[in-house]
């Protein structure tokens, strides 16, 4: 999904929430043929599209580390939505990484989308990369960042240093904060990702629910004191669950008008660029990757600045 500017966090798939009938070692497994799923109404096309995506991170990690499935993706692999409609990864903020993605990529005939170059300069300011290419039949669309939005540089760190090469999917608090967008069934999904969590540290900073609320801090009366701090709503437990419905609705909506001011900031950093992609597509539009690459990059430092 594009929102039609190219900001970290705003390539945010939206998924149906609905639980696969198989863990996170057999979604992996689809790609290495090793388990036989259960044949379902949804089973051929999850197949594909798991298949190409968890191709492609197989690929962009040949010999180390480098991309990390977040968002949609990450929702399915969790085991909380059937599919979702596009790939996110997090990236390596290095100039490695993006020359062996970017040469990934080639092999597949991608082309750009609407976006900023998948080049460090502008990824270490926050935006995002965006490609397609047709596989198989489908329509492939992968979006890139470094620095997802809401996600701290300590954090980011954490993930390169204790993600598992194998199975390169971004945690569930980090995801539930990735999570936090301007679209209402986002919130859903975060609700269901606090279910999985297994610290109540965790389950009280990201529940949706005020049941799930109230008896959580029947068990942990402490531990909502200590954290009320990091989140008021916490706070209101105690009115009953009511009000405290009433509360989680204005957390959202509060947490919404946020994204929405964070994106402004890059659509109008993105104003000049926006007006002169419908020229550097036609440009790039015979071009393989690697030249097209470039052109969009001699472009982007005339008109997209690294930062907002």
């Amino acid at each position: 999904m594009s929102t039609g500017f190219a900001v970290a966090g705003v390539a945010d798939p939206g998924a149906e929430v609905n639980a696969l009938g198989y863990n996170l070692d057999d979604e992996f497994s689809l790609l290495k043929g090793t388990r036989n799923l259960r044949p379902n109404r949804h089973s051929s096309i999850l197949a594909r599209m798991s298949n190409i995506y968890l191709e492609l991170t197989e690929q962009f990690n040949r010999g180390r580390l480098r991309a990390i499935i977040s968002s949609g993706q990450a929702v399915v692999l969790h085991r909380l939505a059937v599919m979702s409609k596009d790939g996110d990864w997090i990236l390596r903020e290095d100039d490695e990484t993006m020359e062996h993605v970017l040469g990934v990529l080639a092999q597949y005939a991608a082309r750009y989308r609407f976006g900023a170059p998948l080049d460090t300069r502008w990824f270490a300011g926050g935006w995002s990369a965006h490609f397609e290419f047709r596989h198989n039949g489908l329509r492939v669309r992968t979006d890139f960042v470094t620095r997802p939005p809401r996600i701290n540089a300590a954090t980011v760190d954490r993930l390169w240093s204790e993600t598992d090469p194998h199975h390169a999917v971004i945690d569930l608090v980090p995801l539930a904060e990735i999570k936090k967008t301007n679209r209402e069934k986002d919130y859903a999904v975060i609700g269901e990702l606090a279910r999985l969590m297994r610290d109540p540290h965790d389950q009280l900073l990201y529940s949706r629910s005020a049941r799930d609320l109230i008896a959580l801090a029947q068990l942990h009366p402490q531990l909502v004191q200590n954290l009320a701090a990091t989140r008021p709503l916490l706070n209101e437990i105690a009115t009953g669950c009511a009000r405290l419905e009433e509360t989680l609705d204005a957390e959202r909506r509060a947490l919404i008008h946020f994204n929405e001011q964070r994106l402004a900031c890059y659509r109008d950093a993105a104003h000049r660029w926006a007006a002169a992609w419908p020229e550097v597509e036609r440009k790039i539009s015979d071009e393989s990757l690697p030249p097209a690459h470039q052109i969009v990059v001699t472009r982007a430092l005339e008109l997209l600045p690294f930062a907002p």
